[in-house]
C-alpha cells in the first residue's frame, strides 16, 4: 500500500513538472500584464489616484533590493497612505477642490470614504456644509456626509455616481432615532447606502414606476450596504427634515435630491428639492446636495 503511494505521488509530481515545463511562457506573461492592467483600472476607479501609485510602487519594488514575500503590499499602502494625507490635500486646491472639514458635528458616515479620497468639495460647498452646522447648533443632529467628489480633474466618474465629478455634489446620511425618540447619528449599514426607507402602502411609490419602466438599476444599492447595522432604528421624520431645512436656509444650494414619497412625508415644499429622475438611483437612504 504504501509503495502504490509513493508511486502515485512520484507519478503525479513528475506530471507537474511536465506541465509547468510545457507552459506556454508568452500566456503567463500576457496573464500577468492583464492582472496589474486590470488592478490599476479597479484602484483608479475606487479613489482616482490608487492606479498611479499602483505603477510607482511596481517601480519600487523592481529596485528595492528587499527580500519579502510582502515587500509589493507594504510599498505600495506605504505610499498610498502617504499620499492620501500628506500630499493630496495640498495639490487638491490647485483644481478647485479641498477636504471637507470636519468639525464636532460634521463627519464621515464611512472612514473609507476619506481612505478613498471621495471627500473632496469646493471651498462654496465646505462653506455651506459649515453654516448648515451653525444652524443646527444646539438641535443634537450631526451631519455625516457620504460620497463626495475625488481631488482632481473635472468629469472623471466617480462611480457609482452619474454626477459626483466637479467638486459640487455631495451626499449626507438621513438622520435615525431609537424606538424611544432619541436621535442618534448611527447608520443601518455599513456603507451608509442601501438600506431605504420605502413608502408606506398610502405613499406614492415613484421606485416602482421607475423599475416598471425598465430602469433595473434604480434601486442596485441594496447591494452596496457592505452589511445591515442597528436595524432596530427609526427613520427620524422631525431630525431629518430639520437637517433639510437647516441646509434650504444656505442661497449656495443649487438642488436637493430626496426620494419624492419622503418629501411629502416631512410636509417639505421649496423649489430646490428635486427629482433625481429614474436614470439615477433612489434617494430614500440618502439626502443629495450640490452647489452652484
Amino acid at each position: 500500500m504504501k509503495k502504490r503511494l509513493f508511486t502515485y505521488f512520484q507519478k503525479l509530481d513528475k506530471f507537474k513538472r511536465i506541465r509547468e515545463k510545457n507552459q506556454n511562457p508568452l500566456l503567463k506573461i500576457i496573464l500577468k500584464i492583464t492582472s496589474k492592467i486590470l488592478l490599476f483600472i479597479f484602484l483608479a476607479i475606487i479613489s482616482q489616484i490608487g492606479g498611479i501609485i499602483y505603477l510607482i510602487s511596481l517601480i519600487i519594488t523592481k529596485r528595492w533590493r528587499w527580500n519579502s514575500t510582502f515587500k509589493p503590499f507594504i510599498i505600495f499602502i506605504g505610499l498610498y497612505l502617504f499620499s492620501t494625507f500628506l500630499i493630496i490635500p495640498f495639490i487638491a486646491p490647485i483644481f478647485g477642490r479641498e477636504q471637507v472639514k470636519h468639525t464636532d458635528l460634521i463627519g464621515p458616515t464611512n472612514y473609507m470614504t476619506v481612505l478613498l479620497n471621495r471627500n473632496y468639495v469646493s471651498p462654496q460647498l465646505n462653506e455651506l456644509l459649515l453654516q448648515t452646522e451653525k444652524e443646527l447648533n444646539g438641535s443634537g443632529i450631526k451631519i455625516h456626509y457620504l460620497d463626495a467628489n475625488f481631488p482632481f480633474i473635472n468629469k472623471f466618474p466617480l462611480l457609482p455616481h452619474l454626477s459626483h465629478n466637479d467638486g459640487k455634489k455631495i451626499d449626507i446620511s438621513l438622520i435615525y432615532e431609537t424606538k424611544s425618540g432619541e436621535l442618534t447619528y448611527k447608520q443601518k449599514s455599513i456603507s451608509g447606502y442601501g438600506v431605504f426607507e420605502a413608502p408606506k402602502s398610502n405613499e406614492y411609490n415613484q421606485i416602482d414606476t421607475c423599475l416598471n419602466n425598465g430602469y433595473f438599476q434604480y434601486d442596485y444599492p441594496k447591494y452596496l450596504t457592505f452589511g445591515r447595522i442597528n436595524t432596530e432604528l427609526i427613520f427620524s421624520k422631525k431630525g431629518t427634515k430639520t437637517l433639510i431645512k437647516s441646509i434650504l436656509k444656505n442661497k449656495k444650494l443649487e438642488k436637493l435630491f430626496i426620494e419624492p414619497h419622503l418629501k411629502k412625508r416631512m410636509k417639505l415644499v421649496n423649489p430646490k428639492i428635486r427629482y433625481h429622475g429614474c436614470r439615477a438611483v433612489r434617494h430614500d437612504d440618502h439626502i443629495h446636495i450640490q452647489v452652484r
